[in-house]
């Protein structure tokens, strides 16, 4: 009675996992391929509304620090379902007719979204044995990576529908976040939660760790490729000769493509003491993905430069997220990790649509744009090499506390 009673708790702590990576990526990869409606209708420039992913990306670094200690404090569940909530209000401010609620709901959703992001993470090192946490982290990258492929395709089609436009299109995905906060509240709790007695010592200092640096630089540097395909890929694609529509579906297949890279990267990953090879090898796809791109317009091989980009990107990116366990011992320390690494690592990211965007509006081609992609790939590929290295990530001037 009492293991069925854990698996059926099991069963329902997995649904919830599954429904929150779902929405830590489909708001803000439908707004991509509305991005020309945006600015059509606001009259913004394409800086600022490279800044539509930016202003997430920056949320997601304020916040990312803080995510630990408010799970501390309230609990992990309890936490995330607060997340949930304020995702669905963001979405609802964001399809506002005010270009001020555009931005102020981007950043209410980033802001939750940091949290799903870091928490979610640490809640897998918690609770599942340590032999699933590669198939666990591949599951979850999967359900983010799938719905967000998802939001990149049909979004366009809705914005077209009678009726919609693209506020009614970006406020569709506010269903799918209720839908999660339904699916949580299960979990939620007012009383003391099993994960606070084990991380009631005072949280590791990772800042003065090497290794830590270099896995929050690797995350940061490979989260510019994809948060960039976000923002610009149809207007790259647009710009070469193809329609609003193909390219949506092109960011759309960036997205597929990479969910079995996204499922298998983890799993290998996991069954590999260092990591090295396996950053090299998907870190050679993308460079490779973004030269054809370069000199490839539309033409007819921008569906094979897609596929590499879109499996490089899934595996460089569930390759960041499984490195907060691999090179941690415990779940607090996932937990740090996972903020350090998010709060800077997208600090680094959220530069990237927004300069590639001004770069664009001062060339008139996104050719250059297209070549800082390929030294950015390098860089990610010169941090990752030393965040695949087979050790643990413990701060230098304090021993951890005894688990």
């Amino acid at each position: 009675m009492n293991n069925r009673t854990e698996r059926s708790k099991l069963i329902l702590l997995t649904a919830g996992i599954l429904l929150v990576a779902a929405n830590l990526r489909a708001a803000l990869t439908s707004v991509g391929p509305v991005v020309g409606q945006i600015r059509a209708d606001t009259g913004i420039s394409n800086a600022i509304a490279g800044m539509l992913t930016t202003f997430g990306l920056f949320a997601f670094a304020v916040v990312s620090p803080v995510a630990p200690k408010l799970a501390r404090r309230f609990g992990t569940e309890n936490v995330l379902t607060c997340a949930m909530a304020v995702i669905t209000v963001g979405i609802i401010i964001r399809s506002l007719p005010f270009v001020a609620a555009l931005f102020a709901g981007t950043a209410l959703i980033g802001l939750a979204i940091g949290v799903g992001n870091v928490l979610v993470p640490s809640l897998i090192k918690r609770d599942f044995p340590t032999r699933k946490i590669g198939l666990m982290t591949g599951v979850y990258s999967v359900s983010m990576t799938l719905w967000a492929g998802i939001a990149s395709g049909v979004t366009i089609p809705i914005a077209n529908a009678p009726g919609f436009g693209w506020r009614g299109a970006l406020a569709v995905w506010g269903l799918l976040s209720a839908a999660a906060l339904v699916v949580w509240l299960p979990q939620v709790s007012l009383g003391p939660r099993a994960d606070r007695p084990r991380i009631a010592a005072p949280a590791p200092n990772l800042w003065k760790s090497g290794l830590a640096w270099q896995v929050t630089l690797y995350m940061g540097f490979q989260s510019i490729v994809f948060y960039v395909n976000v923002a610009w890929l149809p207007e790259i694609l647009h710009d070469g000769g193809m329609d609003y529509a193909t390219a949506g579906w092109m960011l759309s297949l960036v997205q597929i493509v990479s969910l079995p890279a996204t499922f298998l990267a983890p799993i290998w990953a996991g069954r590999s003491a260092n990591q090295r090879v396996m950053v090299t090898a998907v870190m050679g796809l993308l460079v490779v993905g973004y030269l054809g791109l370069l000199g490839a317009g539309a033409g007819p091989w921008v569906p094979v430069w897609i596929v590499l980009i879109g499996l490089g990107s899934g595996a460089s990116f569930s390759l960041a997220l499984v490195f907060f366990s691999l090179r941690t011992r415990s779940a607090e320390e996932s937990s740090e990790l996972s903020g350090m690494a998010q709060s800077v690592g997208y600090l680094v990211a959220g530069v990237g649509p927004a300069l590639l965007g001004f770069v664009h509006d001062r060339t008139g081609s996104w050719q250059a744009p297209l070549v800082m992609m390929v030294v950015i790939v390098l860089l990610a590929l010169l941090f990752g090499l030393g965040a695949g290295r087979d050790r643990a990530v413990v701060p230098p001037a304090a021993p951890r506390a005894a688990e």
